[in-house]
């Protein structure tokens, strides 16, 4: 996709650009969450102790990119804002 394609869909669609949503989906339920950037293996440790990704402490929000919209209008990934 060229540069001038990406500009005239970011200008088509806006949204926060600090935060953008995944598509999830597990056995017959799908939802969209937040992406994150975590330390899978500190979650892992979270999780065998009862906890969640929603009281997980040591999260940010991930920005949304040129990239991870590229990668959403190629059919990579499903995200929405």
């Amino acid at each position: 996709m060229n540069n001038n394609h990406l500009q005239i869909f970011k200008s088509l669609f806006k949204g926060r650009e600090d935060v953008f949503a995944l598509r999830w989906e597990k056995d017959d339920k799908s939802g969209y969450m937040p992406a994150y950037k975590l330390d899978w293996n500190a979650y892992a440790k979270h999780k065998a102790n009862g906890g969640t990704l929603k009281n997980f402490p040591d999260k940010t929000f991930l920005s949304l990119t040129d990239d991870r919209i590229e990668n959403h209008l190629s059919g990579r990934e499903t995200i929405g804002i």
